[in-house]
């Protein structure tokens, strides 16, 4: 079939997987925003600031997975189809987040809850890993050609959604619960919630068509030496957006441990970083469509390399609401920004015929030896430096490297509108 004449997937399947991915990054983010509880809860440690290294590390151990399942599901997908890969990486998350929900405490059955807390972990990373670049490439697939950036911008807007929710729920436990039943319970109720969900948006996955073509370009292929420029590019890009969301996911934790702010407030700001970040990809996406990929990325990639300092420093001299979430709203807005377009630039980038196995290890790898180290090295810095404004310096040399990443990749947005057709086949019934 020509590719002109293949029917685009529908909206409601488009948001089906949005949805999907939306509940992934939700138990995968909460164990950020509850690092202190659990921390009390599932490790060793005469202090508190013991503890909270310990389960920061642990959760710096779910992104050494993730390129294992970016490369293996990636490849998966490639070969086989979108649609089973994502149904396989749901499965295997909603696995591990009940697992690590019911792992008893440290107080219970000593080192065996360390041990199980990072085996759920793993897992969890393993399912993430996969599941970035089958999405990704699905949605870049299904989308109308002037609407990519859009489209892909759902995956980012989900995402930030799910912080809004873990925010909410994060909100609501420390607002009813005690300090100790935070610690005891509470934590494991916010894992427990998403998955709840998770039969039903696995029968949802099963609903979908497949949107990939295994007579997709069967032209010559690109050079080796123009793929590898892709991909050094967008592991640059990768790792600077990753440190930079994860540091400003890390403002819940920050407030908590170094402003010694109540957690009704810090958890406040998580409300506020889901709603700009959901808001602000979604208006990623449209400018990138409207604009290009590479003006809008870079615009949002120079700002915020220019405003993190500054607002981590009006953060830790005010330590009030107030600054606290005027701040959180401002980085969240410009990492919304950078995202979408950034990634939509360097998906583009890849032949179709290997975008889901390429980006899905390109993302794990970037996201393994950055992300993961990330929140671990900013309490570190913290702690060493004594300053607490630390995080911003770390975050700002990142965003730096990753403006080079986009300084090596070709404007695709151009392409995308006037030469390339929807790739998406209808779903069966």
């Amino acid at each position: 079939m020509d590719a002109a004449e293949r029917p685009s997937l529908s909206k409601k399947q488009i948001a089906a997987v949005a949805a999907g991915n939306a509940l992934e990054f939700y138990d995968f983010l909460t164990y950020s925003f509850f690092a202190v509880q659990i921390g009390q809860a599932l490790f060793p440690g005469q202090s508190d600031e013991t503890k909270l290294l310990f389960s920061l590390a642990t959760f710096g151990v779910g992104f050494v997975t993730r390129p294992l399942g970016g490369f293996i599901i990636g490849r998966f997908a490639d070969r086989r189809g979108r649609k089973p890969a994502m149904i396989l990486t749901f499965s295997l998350m909603g696995a591990a987040i009940v697992g690590l929900s019911l792992t008893p405490s440290y107080a219970l059955v000593g080192m065996a809850a360390p041990v199980l807390a990072a085996l759920f972990r793993m897992l969890q990373g393993f399912a993430l890993g996969g599941e970035v670049g089958p999405n990704t490439a699905f949605l870049v697939e299904a989308a109308p050609p002037n609407r990519r950036a859009f489209y892909v911008s759902l995956q980012f807007a989900t995402q930030n959604f799910s912080i809004l929710v873990a925010g909410c729920v994060g909100l609501l436990l420390s607002s009813t619960l005690s300090p100790a039943a935070l610690v005891e319970w509470g934590w494991r109720a916010a894992f427990l919630v998403g998955a709840m969900i998770v039969p039903f948006t696995i029968a949802i996955r099963r609903s979908l068509g497949e949107t990939l073509q295994r007579d997709e370009e069967p032209g010559e292929s690109p050079p080796v030496r123009k793929i590898a420029v892709v991909a050094i590019a967008g592991m640059l890009l990768l790792a600077g957006a990753t440190i930079g969301t994860y540091t400003v996911d890390y403002i819940t934790t920050f407030a908590q441990h170094a402003l010694h702010m109540d957690a009704k407030i810090a958890f406040g700001a998580t409300v506020v970083l889901g709603v700009t970040m959901t808001s602000f990809n979604l208006v990623s996406g449209w400018l990138a469509d409207r604009y290009g990929r590479k003006p809008v990325a870079l615009t949002a990639w120079l700002l915020l390399f220019l405003a993190g300092i500054p607002a981590f420093l009006v953060m830790a001299q005010y330590r009030s609401a107030a600054t606290l979430l005027p701040m959180t709203a401002l980085l969240a807005l410009l990492m919304g920004l950078l995202t979408p377009a950034s990634v939509t630039l360097f998906t583009e980038a890849l032949p179709a015929r290997i975008r889901a196995g390429a980006l899905g290890t390109v993302y794990a790898v970037s996201i393994a030896i950055f992300g993961g180290s990330a929140q671990f090295l900013e309490q570190l810095l913290t702690d060493k430096t004594g300053s607490p404004i630390a995080p911003a310096f770390y975050m700002t040399v990142a965003i730096g490297i990753g403006v080079i990443g986009i300084f090596m990749l070709e404007e695709t947005g151009r392409k995308a509108r006037g030469a390339e057709a929807p790739l998406a086949v209808p779903a069966t019934t």
